[in-house]
């Protein structure tokens, strides 16, 4: 199981600005834990996202020296890779693509049309600079917009991004309409298809629906997960009543109930437990 922690998340949404000091240590207590990717940061509009001005200020404070973790970055735009490019640290580049054309324009300002062809010079600069692109199908499981939605429009758009050469794409439940029924569907169709793409997800849900989405995208194959300690977090630019991440703890828990070994430092985890007592208040 690969395991994707996202302070970033967690830290976009919230009600108040946390400080740079807070960040940082908070962020270095999880690069101990020993997820396989740590979501940090974001290198969008300081409009649009206030919480999170200061990630270059972050970055550098990062102690990378002993931790297995790889970095990765949210980007909304062409600009925000180039600035993201230039950090040694920053193994991913993460972009929400919505399949759903009312939410990308929300969300980027730019159509779906356009936003392909953001795509495709992102993962040129990530090519040219030792990246890797993370394609978030944002709406991957409906939307609540009156967009079309089927899971061929999911294959179509999926098949276009592997086509540009995007190789880690997760399907993002951005508001949490996903089930059981919808996400077997999904990702028993694309695993097999995909073969050679890493292919994840990130799901938003209410603490009662967790378990069953967990169970229901394993048992499909999909062994790749985006959590948020305390299942704190949720997309600012999809509605007002936000629906939040699924809680680390919760896949935790799954996992040792299924006897899937994890790889991560359970003192360590525990100690950022607490922490986030102190910094999400």
């Amino acid at each position: 199981m690969t395991l994707i922690e996202c302070p970033r998340d967690a830290m976009q949404g919230w009600s108040h600005f946390i400080p740079t000091a807070t960040k940082v240590a908070y962020l270095n207590q999880l690069l101990k834990v020993g997820f396989d990717i740590l979501d940090f940061g974001s290198f969008v509009s300081a409009k649009a996202i206030p919480q999170l001005v200061d990630t270059k200020e972050v970055i550098h404070q990062l102690d990378m020296s002993n931790t297995r973790s790889k970095l990765l970055a949210i980007i909304a735009n062409v600009r925000g890779a180039q600035d993201a490019v230039v950090y040694d640290e920053i193994t991913y580049l993460g972009f929400p693509f919505s399949i759903s054309e009312t939410f990308q324009m929300r969300n980027t300002n730019k159509t779906i049309a356009e936003s392909l062809e953001q795509v495709e010079t992102i993962q040129n600069l990530c090519t040219q600079n030792n990246k890797e692109a993370v394609l978030y199908l944002s709406m991957g499981f409906g939307n609540p917009y009156g967009d079309e939605y089927n899971a061929d429009i999911v294959y179509k758009w999926f098949q276009t991004l592997v086509q540009l050469g995007v190789k880690h794409i997760a399907l993002a439940d951005t508001v949490g309409v996903s089930n059981p029924e919808n996400i077997t569907n999904i990702y028993k169709k694309l695993i097999p298809e995909f073969p050679q793409i890493h292919i994840g997800a990130h799901f938003h849900s209410t603490a009662q629906s967790t378990e069953e989405k967990l169970q229901a995208a394993w048992d499909a194959g999909c062994t790749s997960f985006d959590t948020s300690i305390k299942g704190i977090g949720g997309c600012p630019m999809a509605n007002d009543d936000l629906v939040g991440n699924i809680a680390t703890e919760r896949l935790l828990d799954f996992a040792d109930k299924n006897n899937i070994p994890l790889s991560i430092d359970r003192a360590a985890f525990n100690e950022a437990m607490l922490m986030a007592s102190s910094v999400f208040i």
